[in-house]
């Protein structure tokens, strides 16, 4: 698709606003989501790339794979902002990414069941928007 995010295109979603740093960095995460074939999961900090987990048949597996390159190359996730070139259908991979330290999420949202991760985020404190577009590339 020819949509780059932008700020006004974010909309928060929880309780839990991201700082102006979080947005510049889940911004930047999502330009590489937008660019690198779905599934993927990108980890980014101080518009750094951590990790990215690309290619995948299912998001959770995308999600491993760029925990582990990130743990490979000793990256500490604590305070990294996660991107999603989709929605999440469950709260499975927010909580994954959490536990890992993430405390900022970009998605699309438009699942039926995006509340299940604003309940999540919502309770432990994370910052998640959505864009509205999804940015498949098969």
């Amino acid at each position: 698709n020819n949509i780059t995010d932008s700020k006004e295109d974010l909309k928060t979603v929880t309780i839990t606003s991201p700082t102006s740093q979080e947005i510049e960095d889940l911004l930047f995460a999502s330009k590489i989501c937008k660019n690198t074939k779905s599934n993927t999961i990108v980890f980014a900090k101080n518009n750094t790339l951590i990790a990215s987990g690309t290619g995948q048949t299912s998001r959770v597996d995308a999600l491993n794979q760029a925990i582990y390159k990130a743990k490979a190359f000793h990256f500490d996730l604590k305070n990294a902002v996660m991107a999603s070139d989709a929605f999440f259908p469950f709260p499975d991979c927010v909580e994954i990414a959490h536990k890992e330290g993430i405390d900022a999420v970009i998605q699309p949202g438009g699942s039926l069941k995006d509340q299940l991760s604003i309940d999540y985020c919502n309770e432990h404190k994370l910052a998640m928007v959505f864009t509205g577009v999804r940015h498949f590339k098969h």
